[in-house]
């Protein structure tokens, strides 16, 4: 840390720990950029790493988990927020009108694998987990019943009662196949919106575009489910009114149909018959407004909040495990090293390569993207993200950093290696100054490049 502060470089270093926003693990960069006339061949701008602090430029890993960066998360969680509430609101492209198109907040949960510990409340009363007078005492010997109230930090909330009890094979195959449940979902819903209208579904696109945006969210019993925005629009999009017969009930009668209605087959295992799955009991649909409880900013916020997590929240760990990795040893809880082992098992029977069970073994076999939407519903993260590069260049222009020159007349070439990422323990201390970010947030070592 001393060595860096009496460094000549000093200066450009911290600025460029500024320029990352506090990134605890940002990515070293070896390069340069040339600015050439096209009709002349003539070098007009260089840029070089070499003239850099380290010979190396530090811009920020892009992460969207919070558990990795916090300061990269947040950028992702923004960006999240203001897409889905331009799908509500208006705005980045959207119309304001939008804000009176139908639309509903989702909530689509994963069935029971077995009892597991919980905590509820009502009325603000915190109420037993399961008290059961008659509890009757599972094959291995434990008693069906849990009589205490847990706090929210509790360790054994979303434990099973019996993890031999608990269905570890269907869990696994339903966060593996939750993709596929949504897609078949989202096609039953179109299906029922047009039989409720009188449309065959070609005619129903016609007048009609169902948009969406979702993000998935794991419980802590380690089964994800679905958190989903839905808007009815006319034929052209958020652009154009939907038609008059397109009403929140119209949607709202699809959306519990198609909660009903699909499902998925798992494959058959240990000698067992293939399970079908469908989503769980439990179903919340509600209209969103820009008055009352359930505002776009409400929504927006709440899916942005989602978008930046994993599965951290179960207690597994946030990178890839290898299946020559002693389970036993890893520093999380039992009943994700369960759904973990599992995952190992299931990943290693023949015909079951597809769903990759063993490679997302840390995400409790979910494979899938956790905040999508469809084409229509607002703008993209890649729109925003090329928003942001322009305003950076113009602002470097403005400046003097970057000279100003003529797009179709100049040719830019550059040449980029990866040199590395994190930050040295001094080095950590020092950019939690400069970014006012708890050291604990930063990389304490700094990870070199291996060619």
């Amino acid at each position: 840390m001393i060595a860096r502060l009496h460094d000549p470089q000093y200066g450009r270093w911290a600025a460029q720990i500024k320029a990352t926003g506090g990134c605890r693990q940002p990515i070293h960069l070896r390069g340069h950029v040339l600015h050439i006339d096209q009709a002349t061949g003539a070098l007009l701008h260089r840029y070089s790493t070499a003239t850099e602090p380290d010979g190396v430029l530090r811009v920020p890993c892009k992460t969207r988990r919070a558990s990795r960066c916090p300061s990269c998360a947040e950028t992702y969680r923004a960006d999240t927020y203001h897409l889905i509430r331009a799908g509500l609101a208006g705005g980045k492209g959207v119309p304001e009108t939008v804000s009176a198109h139908p639309c509903l907040f989702v909530t689509l949960t994963a069935p029971s694998f077995g009892t597991v510990h919980t905590r509820r409340e009502r009325d603000g009363k915190l109420l037993p987990c399961h008290p059961r007078r008659d509890a009757e005492t599972c094959p291995h010997g434990r008693v069906e019943s849990c009589t205490s109230r847990h706090g929210t930090d509790d360790e054994c909330l979303g434990e099973p009662l019996c993890p031999d009890c608990y269905d570890y094979t269907g869990a696994v195959f339903f966060n593996g196949l939750a993709p596929e449940l949504w897609r078949r979902f989202t096609l039953a819903l179109r299906r029922h919106v047009a039989k409720l209208t009188g449309h065959s579904v070609k005619a129903l696109r016609e007048e009609l575009t169902i948009a969406f945006a979702k993000v998935a969210e794991y419980q802590r019993r380690g089964a994800v489910h679905f958190h989903a925005v839905i808007r009815l629009d006319g034929p052209e999009g958020p652009d154009s009114p939907p038609p008059a017969w397109a009403t929140a009930d119209v949607l709202a009668q699809a959306v519990q149909h198609a909660h009903q209605a699909v499902t998925v087959k798992a494959p058959a295992v240990d000698g067992k018959p293939s399970a079908v799955l469908r989503w769980g009991a439990q179903l919340d649909v509600r209209p969103i407004t820009l008055g009352g409880d359930l505002t776009d900013q409400a929504v927006a916020g709440y899916i942005a909040k989602y978008a930046t997590k994993a599965a951290e929240c179960v207690g597994t760990l946030d990178r890839r495990i290898n299946p020559t990795e002693d389970l036993a040893t890893l520093p999380i809880r039992e009943h994700p090293r369960r759904l973990i082992a599992e995952c190992f098992r299931l990943g290693a029977l023949d015909g079951l390569g597809d769903l990759r069970l063993a490679e997302w073994a840390h995400m409790l076999g979910f494979r899938g993207h956790f905040s999508t939407k469809s084409r229509h519903y607002s703008t993209t993260l890649g729109k925003m993200r090329a928003e942001r590069v322009d305003h950076r260049r113009d602002e470097a222009v403005s400046t003097g950093r970057l000279p100003l020159f003529e797009e179709d007349t100049v040719l830019v070439i550059s040449h980029w290696a990866y040199a590395g990422k994190g930050l040295s323990a001094g080095d950590a201390v020092l950019a939690a100054a400069l970014t006012e970010m708890p050291v604990s947030d930063h990389s304490s070592r700094l990870e070199p490049s291996h060619g």
